[in-house]
């Protein structure tokens, strides 16, 4: 279903300049249509963040395919996510062999996306509460995507990031 929409969607991608092939092959397997509310399908396919509520968003396509290429991804990564919002995200990180850790702040949200993900066979380790503080119990991890923002880094996540540097140290990605 939307197969054709979402071959458009990468050519777009590709055009805007995502160069990453297992970005773009996950942007295309993975059905966007899935993780937006119904009244909004008809518009899933199209470049633009939409809303999923709660005053959350689903992010728009190009952000996502921006953020995971910097990321550059390799199977078997642990990657933690701050804000896993409708699940997208975590969709296409899983679509490319990441081992996903997600956090989200927003109950109702949370057991949405729970739902979304038990219905979709998606295996991610997903947790309600405080993205700021990450989730210790499985650092370090290889990459962490802040697709819900604040206006600076914690360092609770710095140090949670496998970077290669000593503490107290700024080096990395």
């Amino acid at each position: 279903m939307y197969e054709s929409e979402r071959k458009e969607l990468t050519a777009k991608l590709r055009e805007k300049g995502i160069k990453d092939i297992a970005v773009l092959n996950a942007i295309e397997d993975v059905e966007r249509h899935l993780f937006v509310p119904k009244p909004m399908i008809h518009h899933a396919y199209r470049d633009v963040a939409l809303p999923i509520g709660q005053g959350q968003t689903i992010s728009q396509p190009y952000t996502v395919a921006y953020m995971t290429q910097a990321l550059k991804v390799n199977p078997g990564a642990k990657i933690l996510e701050i804000g896993t919002g409708s699940g997208y995200q975590a969709a296409i990180l899983y679509s490319m062999g990441a081992n996903v850790f997600t956090i989200e702040r927003n109950l109702e949200i949370y057991n949405d996306t729970m739902r979304r993900f038990d219905i979709l066979g998606l295996r991610v380790h997903a947790k309600y509460g405080d993205g700021t503080i990450g989730w210790q119990e499985y650092a370090p991890f290889d990459g962490i995507i802040v697709t819900a923002g604040s206006p600076s880094v914690p360092s609770s996540l710095m140090k949670q990031l496998d970077i290669g540097c000593t503490p107290g140290d700024s080096g990395g990605r």
